[in-house]
């Protein structure tokens, strides 16, 4: 779809990737998705950033993580801190641990290798654009992998509802996973910020996790995101 035709609905992006070839490929894959339009392109960090100044529509950046004048994780954590409703959804070459915990710590909701297909895509783009954490199956299978394993040396098997958590704190490591601020929990539950946080801790504890990473890996295990 032509960016002209961006109107109410549809999931706005900016795509950041130093290779024109590269941007005009994934611009032929989404072409014929009328939800999705891509809006703007960047070739390096800086650029990005303007362009989101110059495009407040924009609801989605696709961030490539190997740009050759651009670190990909860097650019990540500064979109995620100077425009925090935006979410940024990476594309990697690799999905070893550190480089995906990197990607999910400084900001990212999604990760996904450059060899995924369309449909892929497409899914990932609307999953991360309506809240949820995406990730390529190889990446979420690795995540799974180094999960803590427990004392008596075997990892959980997977439940349908993870036994441990109230409903009230499963809604609220959704909400944590899709990468929503205490206050933003707050205003969405209608609860206070200190609620939140007292729950934060619960689930911590609760979960074993040290980190937004470690509590992503629980939600996934118990398949509350994609």
């Amino acid at each position: 779809m032509n960016a002209s035709f961006s109107g109410p609905g549809c999931i706005n992006i900016l795509l950041v990737h130093d290779q024109q070839m590269m941007i005009e490929g994934i611009k032929t894959l989404l072409r014929d998705e009328a939800d999705i339009v891509v809006v703007a392109q960047a070739g390096t960090g800086p650029e990005a950033l303007h362009r989101l100044h110059q495009h407040p529509e924009v609801t989605l950046v696709i961030v490539d993580l190997n740009m050759a004048r651009t670190a990909g994780v860097d650019l990540t954590r500064s979109i995620h801190s100077s425009h925090p409703k935006v979410r940024i959804l990476a594309l990697g070459m690799s999905h070893d641990h550190t480089s995906v915990t990197e990607v999910l710590q400084a900001g990212g909701a999604g990760y996904l290798l450059k060899n995924t297909g369309k449909e892929a895509l497409c899914e990932a783009i609307r999953a991360v654009a309506g809240g949820r954490a995406y990730f390529s199956p190889e990446v979420g299978a690795m995540l799974l992998q180094h999960m803590p394993i427990p004392a008596n040396g075997h990892r959980s098997l997977p439940a349908e509802q993870p036994s441990t958590l109230t409903a009230r704190e499963t809604q609220i490591l959704q909400l944590i996973a899709r990468e929503y601020s205490n206050y933003r929990i707050a205003e969405q539950l209608f609860i206070s910020e200190r609620t939140v946080e007292t729950h934060r801790k619960n689930i911590l504890a609760k979960t074993n996790s040290k980190s937004v990473v470690g509590l992503i890996q629980y939600a996934l295990r118990h398949k509350l995101i994609s």
